[in-house]
């Protein structure tokens, strides 16, 4: 049995600027971390006892004889490239929901493809981890995802990723005290909208504006350093940092239209009016988990505003994905 554990993450600044139809033109860059919510994926050898040779269990049960029959995208795309020799049988629990603007379609991929190379006895850095599931979510089952969250579900950390106009990438942690990034910590306020949608439908429409929303796109990436600015500057108030972040919401509401929806308007509304000094919805819009910047003697205020969204307490995870449980020697068949 392997049971890897990925991290979720929380994208603060410069999202947009790391699909590669932008970076590749102009550079890209993000601000953002990793949070202590997770995806665990298992992956043990199956018995031999069965009609079918592999079984996936996810939000549904899959039952298969061939690969090719399996229908979860990034399980039969993770697997056609590491084309398992015996049957093997993979479970999938996360601490959040899916498709919520946390990044967990990319920490599944992370997470399986870590737990998969344990299972053939490899080890793999961060960085080659990342790359496979960016390559894998690109290039074999075609989603139209950006770079950032596959790189955070590896690395883990608070971190400014920078994406060069050649392909590559660049991980920098922020450079705080750790006084500071528990006053950040303290700040930070996540709630659910109760919507959930597709990130690459959503992320589609803005790749497709790229072009036409490069005055946008450019303001949201100078962010980046200016958020840095802020964290670094410990006479700076993170009243400032919500402030950038609702200039930054403001302008993605511009990327595509329905990257917010009524109730997300509402739900900041409120927010806001409660004492709320900035923030956003996580991910490529329309619905998911929204993040708020909130001084720790108003969050009451704003859950009592919130009261019939379902809030949820983060911090920064360090780690990134790593294995949690590594017993290779399961049951051997002759």
């Amino acid at each position: 049995m392997i049971i890897s554990r990925t991290p979720f993450r929380v994208s603060l600044f410069g999202g947009g600027t790391d699909y590669p139809k932008w970076y590749e033109q102009h550079g890209g860059a993000v601000l953002g971390f990793a949070i202590d919510k997770y995806c665990y994926i298992s992956v043990r050898r199956l018995p031999p006892f069965f009609e079918h040779k592999h079984r996936i269990v996810y939000s549904v049960v899959e039952n298969v004889k061939t690969i090719d029959e399996i229908k979860h995208p990034a399980v039969k795309g993770v697997l056609s490239e590491h084309m398992p020799r015996e049957g093997i049988e993979i479970h999938h629990d996360g601490d959040l929901p899916a498709r919520s603007g946390l990044g967990s379609s990319s920490s599944f991929t992370v997470g399986l493809t870590n737990a998969l190379a344990a299972f053939e006895g490899k080890m793999t850095s961060k960085r080659e981890l990342a790359r496979e599931a960016i390559r894998i979510e690109h290039h074999v089952i075609n989603e139209k995802v950006g770079c950032q969250d596959q790189i955070w579900a590896a690395y883990g950390g608070l971190n400014r990723i920078d994406f060069l106009k050649t392909g590559e990438f660049d991980v920098q942690p922020a450079m705080v005290s750790r006084e500071r990034r528990d006053e950040l910590q303290d700040h930070l306020l996540l709630v659910f909208t109760g919507l959930s949608r597709l990130a690459p439908v959503m992320a589609e429409k803005q790749i497709d504006n790229i072009d036409a929303k490069e005055k946008q796109l450019s303001t949201m990436l100078s962010m980046v350093a200016e958020a840095e600015n802020i964290l670094h500057d410990d006479s700076r108030s993170m009243r400032d940092l919500g402030a950038l972040l609702q200039e930054s919401w403001q302008l993605k509401r511009e990327l595509a239209d329905g990257v917010s929806t009524p109730l997300v308007d509402e739900i900041f509304d409120a927010a806001m009016g409660a004492g709320a000094s900035g923030g956003k919805l996580l991910g490529a819009g329309g619905g998911g988990f929204m993040l708020f910047i909130v001084e720790p003697d108003r969050q009451a205020r704003v859950r009592e505003a919130l009261k019939d969204l379902v809030a949820v307490k983060i911090a920064i995870d360090n780690v990134g994905s790593k294995i949690v449980v590594y017993e290779p020697d399961g049951l051997e068949f002759a």
